[in-house]
C-alpha cells in the first residue's frame, strides 16, 4: 500500500503544481484516438484506452517493443529472451506459456489475430510501427472474441518523400539495420521497409535474428474512395533457454535448461522458435453520400512454424483468409451527432500440425499428425450519441459464432468431426461526460468472451482437447481524464473489476508436455493512474523542454472457485501477477536536437505458482537514453544516440514460466547493457 499512497501523493501534488502555474507556452496539438472507426479527442473517450504515438516510440530502445508497451497501465509484456515476447492486458499469462491470447490485435485495418487465436506480434520490426492504440477490458462488442483488449497498430505514416536508413549496435551481440523509402504523389502514395536484427542473447543458447520487409500502398482513386494495400513478410528464428530453478538461476543466470536424469538439456536439442510469416491486407474505403461510408478489408496470411522443443520437434503450417466490412452512417446536428457501424468479421484458419522425435535439433520418428481448421465470424452493430458536445453514449454488441474442425492421421485415424461452440451475444454500454473544456467522466459495462485457441485445444501432448469451454466475463469500470487546454498536463484513472468464468489455464506433464484446462474463475479488481505534465515546454533557453510522466497500476486478481485436481486455489493471488507496478520517466529537450531520457520501472513480487508458495521477487529497472536529432549535413538529416538498459544491473527474471514442473521457473533478463545507433534522412 505504501506504493499505492506514494503514487496518488504524486498523482496530486502534480495537479495542483500544475493548476498554479500561468501557461506561456505554445498550444500543444490534442490527442486523438482512431478508434478503427472516426477519429475523437482521447479526452472524450468512453473506452479505456492510451495512445503510443511515434515520439514515444523513438524515445525508447527501438529494438524492442517490451519498455514501451510497458509504460502503459494495465498492459505487462515479457520477453524471456530475444524476440520471445508474451503479452497480457489487465490479466494473467496462465494462458500463454508464450506468445499473446485473449488479446485481438488489428494491423492497419486488418486483424493480425488469425481464426485460431494465434498473434505473431514478435514478426514485426519495431521500426514499422507509426503509433499503437491499447483498448484495455474486454471490446468484444466490435473486435470479437475477447476479454483482455484489443491493440490497433498503425504503421508509419506516408507524409512526406524521403529515403530513411538506421543502424543500432550493442551489448550481446546485438545488431539492428533498417532501410526505408516513402514516396507520395497526388493521389498515390507508397513505402517500403527492410529490416535486419540479430542478438547473441545474454544467455546461452538464446540468439535471435529477423528478416523484415514490409511494403505500404494507397491509391486515392476518386474524390469519395481509397485502396489501401499492406503487406509484410517475416523470417524469424530464436532460441529458448528454458527455463532455471532459483538455485540455478542464483548461480549461474546466463545458462540454459541443463538436462535432468530423465530429459536432456535445452542446448543438446537445439531448442527454437523458426516462424516464416507472410501477411497482407487489401482495403477499399468509399463514401457512398454525404451520411453513409462503406469499407471492406480482405487479408490472409502464411505461416510456416517449427519448433524444436526437449520432448519433441513441431512442425506448423498455417494458412488464414479473412473479410472485414461494415457500413458506417454519420448524422449531425447542433444539438446530436449520431453515427452507427453494421458489419460482419470472418475468418477461417486452416492449420497442419506435426511431431516427431527430437534428435538434437532434427525431426525423428513421427509422434502425432492432426489437421484443423478454426473459424471465427461475428456480426456487430455500434451506436453513438453525441448529445451537445458534452455527453457520449456507446451502445455496442456482436453476435459470436466460434467452431473448429479437427481430423487425425496417426498414431490413430480420427475422421474429420466439428465442434460447435454456443453463439454468444457480447454488449457493450459505455459512456462519457464532458464537465468543462479539461474534464471528462467515463463509465462502461460490457461482456467478454474468448473461446480456447487451436493452439490449447491441440496442445504439445499431442491430444486434441474437446472439453476445453470458453471463458466468460463482466467487465464494470469507471475513470476519468484531465487534459489542460493546451495539453501540457494530462491526467487519467481508472477502476474496475471483471469477473471471469471457465478461466482456461495451462498445465504441464511430469515430461514438460502442456495441455490446458477450465479451472474455475477469478475475480480481477484494479485501480490505474496516468500523469504526463510538462514542467517546461517551448523555453527559448538552451534546456527547451522538460516531461515527466508517471504511471501506476494496483492489480488486486484473486481466484475464485478455483481448483485443480482436490486442491482449491481460492482466494490466492493470480498466478503471473505483481500487485504493484510504477513506470516513471523524465525527457529533456535541449537546443540544437539534443535529448536526454530516463525511465524507472518498479514492478513489484510476483507469483510463481497457483498456490502461492513461490514468489520472483520485485525489482527497480533504470534506462537511459541521449542522442542528438536534426544534424544537417547539406541534404541529409543525421541523429547520433546511444542507451543503456538495467543500469543499476539488478538481477531479475523478465518471464516466468508459471507452474513450471521441477521448479524450473526462471528465465533470467540481461544485466547492465548498451546499445549505440544513428539514423539517417534525406
Amino acid at each position: 500500500m505504501k506504493i499505492l499512497f506514494t503514487s496518488i501523493s504524486l498523482f496530486l501534488s502534480v495537479t495542483t503544481f500544475a493548476q498554479s502555474k500561468t501557461d506561456s507556452t505554445k498550444k500543444l496539438n490534442e490527442v486523438i484516438v482512431r478508434g478503427y472507426y472516426n477519429n475523437q479527442p482521447l479526452l472524450r473517450s468512453v473506452s479505456a484506452v492510451n495512445v503510443i504515438d511515434s515520439n514515444l516510440i523513438r524515445t525508447q530502445q527501438n529494438t524492442s517493443l517490451v519498455s514501451t508497451l510497458n509504460t502503459v497501465p494495465g498492459l505487462r509484456m515479457e520477453e524471456r529472451s530475444p524476440g520471445s515476447y508474451r503479452l497480457s492486458l489487465r490479466g494473467s499469462l496462465l494462458r500463454s506459456p508464450f506468445g499473446i491470447r485473449n488479446i485481438k490485435v488489428y494491423i492497419d485495418d486488418f486483424p493480425l489475430t488469425d481464426a485460431g487465436g494465434n498473434t505473431y506480434l514478435n514478426a514485426l520490426d519495431p521500426l514499422s510501427i507509426g503509433n499503437i492504440e491499447v483498448y484495455k477490458g474486454p471490446e468484444a462488442s466490435v473486435f470479437g472474441a475477447n476479454t483482455g483488449g484489443t491493440i490497433l497498430i498503425s504503421p508509419q505514416p506516408v507524409n512526406e518523400n524521403n529515403v530513411t536508413a538506421s543502424v543500432t549496435a550493442g551489448a550481446y551481440g546485438l545488431f539492428h539495420q533498417t532501410v526505408g523509402i516513402q514516396q507520395k504523389y497526388k493521389d498515390y502514395s507508397f513505402s517500403f521497409m527492410q529490416g535486419y536484427q540479430r542478438s547473441d542473447g545474454f544467455r546461452a543458447h538464446s540468439a535471435m535474428e529477423r528478416k523484415y520487409f514490409q511494403t505500404n500502398h494507397q491509391w486515392n482513386y476518386n474524390n469519395k474512395g481509397n485502396l489501401k494495400l499492406y503487406a509484410f513478410y517475416s523470417d524469424l528464428n530464436y532460441e529458448t533457454p528454458g527455463g532455471l530453478t532459483l538455485a540455478q538461476f542464483e548461480l549461474d543466470p546466463k545458462a540454459a535448461r541443463p538436462a535432468t536424469a530423465t530429459l536432456p538439456g535445452a542446448a543438446s536439442q537445439q531448442a527454437a522458435i523458426y516462424n516464416k510469416t507472410l501477411f497482407g491486407g487489401l482495403s477499399n474505403d468509399y463514401q457512398i453520400s454525404k451520411n453513409f461510408k462503406h469499407v471492406i478489408a480482405l487479408f490472409g496470411s502464411y505461416t510456416d512454424f517449427k519448433n524444436p522443443f526437449i520432448t519433441n520437434y513441431e512442425k506448423r503450417y498455417e494458412g488464414t483468409l479473412g473479410l472485414r466490412t461494415f457500413v458506417d452512417y454519420q448524422q449531425n446536428n447542433n444539438l446530436l451527432k449520431f453515427n452507427a457501424q453494421l458489419g460482419l468479421e470472418s475468418g477461417a484458419t486452416k492449420t497442419e500440425i506435426k511431431n516427431f522425435d527430437n534428435n538434437a535439433g532434427s525431426p525423428a520418428a513421427m509422434q502425432a499428425f492432426d489437421h484443423l481448421k478454426a473459424n471465427q465470424n461475428f456480426a456487430f452493430l455500434r451506436l453513438n450519441f453525441d448529445i451537445s458536445n458534452k455527453l457520449l453514449i456507446e451502445l455496442a454488441s456482436s453476435l459470436n459464432y466460434y467452431k473448429y474442425k479437427y481430423e487425425s492421421f496417426f498414431p490413430a485415424t480420427i475422421e474429420s468431426k466439428e465442434r460447435k461452440f454456443d453463439t454468444e451475444l457480447m454488449p457493450k454500454l459505455a459512456t462519457s461526460y464532458l464537465i468543462s473544456n479539461e474534464l471528462s467522466v467515463r463509465a462502461s459495462v460490457s461482456k467478454g468472451y474468448s473461446p480456447p485457441t487451436i493452439a490449447e485445444v491441440r496442445a504439445s501432448d499431442n491430444n486434441i482437447n474437446n472439453d476445453l469451454q470458453a471463458e466468460l466475463g463482466w467487465n464494470y469500470e469507471a475513470g476519468f481524464r484531465y487534459h489542460l487546454k493546451n495539453n501540457r498536463l494530462r491526467l487519467a484513472a481508472n477502476v474496475f473489476q471483471f469477473n471471469l468464468n471457465d478461466a482456461i489455464v495451462r498445465r504441464l506433464n511430469a515430461n514438460d508436455s502442456e495441455f490446458f484446462i477450465n479451472a474455475g474463475g477469478t475475480t480481477q479488481k484494479g485501480l490505474e493512474l496516468e500523469t504526463a505534465f510538462w514542467l517546461i515546454r517551448n523555453s527559448a533557453s538552451f534546456l527547451n523542454a522538460i516531461e515527466l510522466k508517471s504511471n501506476y497500476t494496483y492489480s488486486h486478481f484473486r481466484f475464485k472457485e478455483f481448483t485443480t485436481g482436490n486442491v482449491s486455489f481460492d482466494g490466492n493471488k493470480l498466478t503471473g501477477v505483481p500487485a504493484n507496478v510504477v513506470v516513471s520517466s523524465l525527457d529533456f529537450q535541449f537546443n540544437k536536437g539534443l535529448y536526454f531520457f530516463a525511465q524507472h520501472n518498479y514492478t513489484s513480487s510476483i507469483p510463481l505458482n497457483d498456490g502461492n508458495s513461490v514468489f520472483a521477487k520485485n525489482y527497480h529497472l533504470v534506462e537511459l537514453k541521449t542522442g542528438m536529432r536534426n544534424i544537417r549535413i547539406k541534404n541529409i538529416k543525421l541523429e547520433l544516440f546511444g542507451g543503456i538498459n538495467n543500469l543499476l544491473n539488478k538481477s531479475y527474471s523478465l518471464g516466468n514460466d508459471l507452474n513450471a514442473i521441477g521448479g524450473r521457473y526462471y528465465n533470467a533478463a540481461a544485466g547492465i547493457n548498451y546499445y549505440l545507433g544513428t539514423s539517417i534522412k534525406l
